[in-house]
């Protein structure tokens, strides 16, 4: 009975809110102390619920978001007070909130700290250096290559050029292909210059055009074709998985080290600069336990 008292009472607070709310399709009109649901001295307000419902749900989506997201709180709530009264570590249970706000409100003021005195910008020097002290340790995960790729539509002019064009690498067969590709491809990417994973440059293929013969990386031409395009790759230059890293490529990865060994070092000085000028103070006592 007390089951379907408090299904009707949760059906009628739903199709309450909703009516107001979702049905005219907008976000939350009333006021945001507007209580909905209230469990013992814990209370549901609109606003809290409106934060809860993702933003572009249907009408149907967000009535469900809603039920279950009030239907929960009430759970949680009725659960939390039930174990209020019956935990018998609540004194653990404390310590360990205490410990998991001291913690949060750590990190919160370190993430501000280093945000206001560290600089990202990390010089070229610090890069190469660590870049030559650790480049055996650099190894690649996935191979690299150099080269080119164009997608062109089926019916693109100057096929036979093109065929010509991004297999040679004279500098009059580049600028001639430059100049095509933008009034004709679907998409051209140079990457002569720049290692790039070759998976990524792979999966410009159709799946089901892909052999085991084009996976293999080395140089060469790929050319293949399906209802709507056709599809070019020249590998100028390749590395192998297990090969060390190149520099340039490594460059981020490197970055984002040196620069959380920095924020690690100005933690770390902050935390004992703090220390010792508490203890010179007094305001850090020491007790020994000895009699």
């Amino acid at each position: 009975m007390l089951y379907q008292n408090m299904r009707y009472f949760f059906s009628i607070i739903t199709v309450f809110f909703l009516l107001i709310v979702v049905a005219c399709n907008k976000r939350f009109t009333a006021k945001d102390n507007d209580t909905l649901v209230k469990v013992g001295n814990k209370v549901l307000n609109r606003n809290m619920v409106e934060e809860n419902i993702p933003a572009g749900l249907s009408k149907e989506d967000s009535i469900i978001a809603a039920e279950h997201y009030i239907h929960s709180w009430i759970s949680n709530v009725l659960v939390y007070n039930i174990a209020l009264k019956n935990l018998n570590d609540k004194d653990n249970i404390d310590r360990l909130v205490d410990d998991y706000r001291q913690s949060l409100l750590v990190y919160q003021y370190e993430e501000q700290l280093v945000n206001e005195k560290l600089s990202n910008e990390i010089d070229e020097q610090s890069l190469s250096d660590y870049y030559n002290q650790n480049k055996d340790k650099l190894k690649l995960e996935r191979p690299l290559v150099k080269g080119l790729f164009l997608k062109v539509p089926v019916t693109a002019p100057q096929l036979s050029e093109i065929r010509t064009w991004y297999k040679s690498a004279n500098s009059a067969s580049r600028e001639n292909l430059e100049k095509y590709c933008s009034n004709n491809a679907a998409t051209f990417n140079y990457f002569v210059d720049k290692w790039t994973d070759y998976n990524d440059i792979i999966g410009n293929f159709p799946k089901d055009q892909v052999t085991k013969v084009d996976l293999q990386v080395q140089k060469k031409t790929v050319e293949k074709q399906d209802n709507n395009f056709f599809y070019f790759l020249n590998i100028t230059d390749f590395l192998q998985q297990g090969d060390n890293t190149p520099y340039e490529y490594a460059k981020p990865a490197i970055r984002e080290i040196l620069i959380n060994q920095r924020k690690l070092d100005f933690l770390k000085k902050t935390e004992d600069d703090l220390y010792q000028r508490a203890v010179d103070r007094g305001e850090v006592q020491f007790y020994n336990d000895e009699k």
